[in-house]
């Protein structure tokens, strides 16, 4: 086995696999989202996150509406090669609602993250008056 060689991804059905975004520095889980092979190929690319849209079903780069983009500094594979890991720089929120992670709160309700935008500023609505987010959220 070669362990320097790129590793093969398993892409479920639908072409997909979730990848988790981590805070390179701090650890922190930012996110979780879905990446095709096309979302993953930019990403090694540009040095960006893409992602994959489910709900839209388009590839999209995270922080092309808000501007908190992310900085990938690498992207690691789990043993099963079906889930991969983005070790990240966030700038900004990583979550459409306004919050830092997207795992703000606990299943109890409590908020225990911290807001560091206000969302209705940065998204636009769009025409049945729902918000046009980048996240699947």
């Amino acid at each position: 086995m070669n362990d320097n060689a790129d590793v093969a991804v398993e892409f479920d059905d639908d072409g997909l696999v979730p990848a988790v975004a981590q805070d390179a520095e701090t650890g922190d889980v930012l996110m979780l989202a879905y990446v095709s092979q096309e979302a993953l190929d930019r990403t090694r690319e540009t040095g960006r996150a893409h992602y994959y849209s489910r709900s839209r079903d388009e590839l999209w780069e995270k922080g092309a509406t808000s501007g908190h983009v992310q900085t990938v500094r690498e992207v690691r594979v789990d043993c099963d090669a079906d889930t991969l890991l983005y070790l990240v720089e966030q700038d900004g929120g990583a979550c459409h609602t306004g919050y830092r992670s997207c795992f703000y709160r606990t299943i109890e309700g409590d908020v225990v993250g911290e807001r560091v935008f206000d969302p209705d500023a940065v998204y636009d609505a769009d025409a049945d008056g729902e918000e046009t987010t980048e996240t699947e959220g």
